[in-house]
């Protein structure tokens, strides 16, 4: 008879439960990448902005995931009149990036975004701003790089005779606690060859941003928000010095977006916050008319007893205005939140012309919109029945009625 030590016992017990509880994290593990890895390949592929060169030529930029590691990257697309894909070009340098606006000079493109250019931008979730010229060609001649604090992005830029002009920000992220007040909303001037010139911040280190820029009558004109969800229309001379800034109480979490120069001010698109007398939120899709020393003349929403906001505001060959942006969908469900596209003209007084939903139901999202002789292109991105996301561009004509989808 074989007798075995009671103590060893009890050790090869202990032993046997570790091994146990080893086995089962692994598989728990493989599980869960398993299931993270089948989510993470959901095909996304976004248009966030669109140009058009003097060929007709349509130049987007945006972003999709279509890679081994499925990590978001910057594409820049070029199609041409027929919508057909001439060349496209991915920034893979990082990890996850996008870009958000792009522009032309003299043949070449300007595409400004952000990126996570470290493993340890990527494993904290932070990105660098980024400004990226191609090409005709989409080959790159030259990329920079802009950080001065935790997490940044260039959202905007405007080509003028010396070199650049790009909004975005530089702030903290949102576990990091700081005092420093080289934060904010970022101006920043760059030369022909990407150096920085001179940059400008305002407002605070946590959420400040400026999403777009135009140049008129020698100056300098900035919209986005401050870190209290005020709306902004600030004014800068050539240089970089801030000569004006006019709040607006509140916008939702974007700010002002973008805006167009009128012949008699300038116009802000947006989202207008405020609540009910039940103190429900109510978000309401926004435009206002501001003079050229940034104050206040009149605004005008647009409810459709949701969230809405818009996105992009552009005027046409008759001076009036064109919007384009999102309504959460009537049929959203209590698990998940579905966009519609919304589309409007209004007079240059801001009296409405016509609005209208884009009538797909699923998650789509207008990003974008030009000029396009008599018609409208818009771009923007939606669902499909798979569950992954496509670029789109939808050709409107003046009476907004849909021409053209691809």
């Amino acid at each position: 008879m074989i007798y075995v030590d009671k103590r060893i016992l009890g050790t090869l017990k202990i032993v046997f439960v570790i091994c146990f509880c080893v086995l089962l994290v692994e598989v728990l593990y493989l599980t869960y990448v398993s299931f993270f890895r089948e989510k993470k390949s959901i095909y996304f592929d976004g248009i966030n902005a669109v140009e058009i060169n003097k060929n007709n030529d349509y130049v987007t930029v945006g972003s999709n995931n279509n890679n081994d590691m499925h990590y978001e990257k910057a594409k820049i697309t070029k199609y041409n009149a027929k919508k057909e894909r001439i060349f496209e070009t991915l920034y893979n340098k990082g990890f996850n990036g996008a870009f958000f606006d792009v522009t032309i000079d003299d043949g070449d493109y300007i595409a400004v975004g952000s990126y996570e250019a470290t493993e340890e931008e990527h494993e904290k979730g932070i990105r660098e701003a980024l400004f990226v010229k191609y090409d005709n060609n989409g080959k790159v001649i030259f990329d920079k790089s802009f950080k001065v604090l935790d997490d940044s992005k260039f959202v905007g830029v405007e080509v003028i005779d010396d070199g650049y002009l790009v909004v975005g920000q530089s702030i903290y992220n949102n576990m990091t606690l700081g005092l420093s007040e080289k934060g904010g909303a970022y101006l920043v001037k760059l030369d022909k060859v990407g150096n920085i010139v001179w940059r400008s911040n305002y407002g605070g280190n946590k959420a400040a941003i400026y999403n777009d820029v135009v140049v008129y009558d020698n100056y300098i004109y900035v919209t986005g928000r401050d870190s209290s969800r005020i709306g902004l229309l600030n004014k800068y001379d050539m240089d970089g010095n801030l000569v004006k800034s006019a709040g607006y109480e509140y916008t939702d979490s974007l700010g002002f977006t973008s805006m167009v120069v009128l012949d008699d001010g300038i116009v802000v698109s947006g989202a207008k916050k405020s609540v009910d007398q039940k103190n429900n939120s109510i978000v309401d899709a926004l435009l206002v008319k501001y003079d050229f020393d940034c104050n206040y003349i009149n605004e005008v929403s647009y409810d459709d007893s949701g969230i809405e906001r818009f996105n992009r505001v552009i005027k046409d060959k008759n001076n009036n205005l064109l919007v384009v942006g999102n309504k959460v969908s009537s049929d959203t469900s209590d698990t998940s939140i579905l966009y519609n596209g919304i589309i409007g003209k209004y007079k240059s007084d801001l009296t409405s012309i016509k609005i209208d939903n884009y009538g797909e139901q699923a998650d789509d999202h207008f990003t974008d919109v030009l000029l396009l002789g008599d018609n409208y292109l818009v771009v923007g991105y939606g669902s499909y029945e798979d569950g992954s996301y496509l670029g789109k561009f939808i050709v409107y004509s003046d009476a907004l009625k849909i021409l053209e989808v691809r």
